[in-house]
């Protein structure tokens, strides 16, 4: 800090609700032309009470967590994205610290005795947007996006080994990620896709069909989101509605595997405009996705720190 900037304060209190304030002192209208270096002192307080209120608030997280007799926290890292189970591993006061400051997953080697990012070797940071413990606190999530493969076989996630698979002695050809439904019919349209590079012999199945024809699936979208609409305007049953929307989702899923867009991308641009009105996302776009990330880290911060 400028000696200048010093000057302009007799002594620096802050009230209970994180704000700074000055004395009268040399930052009188006689000194109006420092005013500047006053306002920069002023910001300055202000991050400095907002880095305690930080420490502060982790700090009592950290005791509340229910540590083993080692100090350490099973935690799970979950893509926020697809719902997709990454990992699992352990953490202990500090790993979890780190997590929240640096926003990249880490964990607690057991066998080294020391912390470790995710990535910090291969790259494919985990970029954690929150953190939960579950009711117990002696379990952690870390809900986050992936920036590559997570297991280091290279798979996206480390669980792909089903025990039903196992157990009726299903041959899998490589491996089978745990899905939820969505994904499940994600994975099946983009083996459809993959299978009309053979020579068919056999007539085609219907998303085979709609693949094969652009302009039919795109018809079929037009014809399902009609259907759909009609459910409200005829005031049909909510099972009605629910299954015209599975009409409607399952036509546009064919379209994304068409255009070779995932789900996952769909989901990532909808999460990116949850901090934004309809108006003001229209105005953005464009922009670059740094600048929406900026938006969510500091959602983020104020959902830890509400003082500032």
């Amino acid at each position: 800090m400028a000696v200048s900037s010093l000057r302009c304060i007799q002594s620096l209190g802050f009230s209970s609700r994180g704000r700074a304030f000055f004395p009268v002192g040399d930052c009188s209208r006689a000194n109006a032309r420092k005013s500047m270096n006053c306002r920069l002192v002023f910001a300055s307080a202000k991050n400095s009470d907002r880095d305690l209120c930080v420490e502060s608030k982790v700090e009592t997280l950290l005791d509340s967590v229910k540590w083993d007799d080692k100090g350490l926290a099973v935690a799970i890292a979950q893509n926020i994205d697809t719902g997709a189970i990454l990992m699992q591993g352990f953490v202990n006061r500090d790993a979890l610290a780190t997590t929240i400051s640096s926003r990249k997953a880490t964990f607690y080697s057991r066998s080294r005795s020391s912390l470790w990012t995710k990535g910090e070797t291969s790259k494919n940071f985990i970029n954690v947007h929150d953190i939960f413990l579950d009711c117990d606190r002696d379990s952690i999530i870390y809900l986050g996006k992936p920036d590559g493969p997570t297991c280091h076989t290279g798979s996206e996630t480390c669980y792909y080994t089903s025990v039903n698979d196992f157990l009726e002695h299903k041959q899998i050809e490589g491996s089978r990620q745990a899905l939820t439904t969505l994904y499940s019919l994600e994975s099946t349209i983009s083996q459809r896709k993959a299978e009309l590079a053979v020579p068919q012999h056999v007539k085609p199945s219907w998303t085979k069909r709609l693949l094969l024809d652009s302009k039919f699936l795109c018809s079929k979208i037009r014809e399902e989101a009609d259907e759909l609409c009609r459910t409200i305007e005829e005031n049909e049953h909510g099972t009605r509605t629910a299954s015209e929307m599975g009409d409607v989702l399952y036509h546009a899923m064919v379209l994304l595997a068409l255009k070779d867009v995932k789900v996952e991308d769909v989901l990532d641009v909808l999460r990116h405009r949850f901090s934004q009105s309809g108006i003001e996302e229209k105005r953005s776009r464009g922009q670059q996705n740094e600048a929406m990330e900026e938006d969510g880290s500091w959602m983020w911060f104020q959902t830890l720190c509400p003082c500032t």
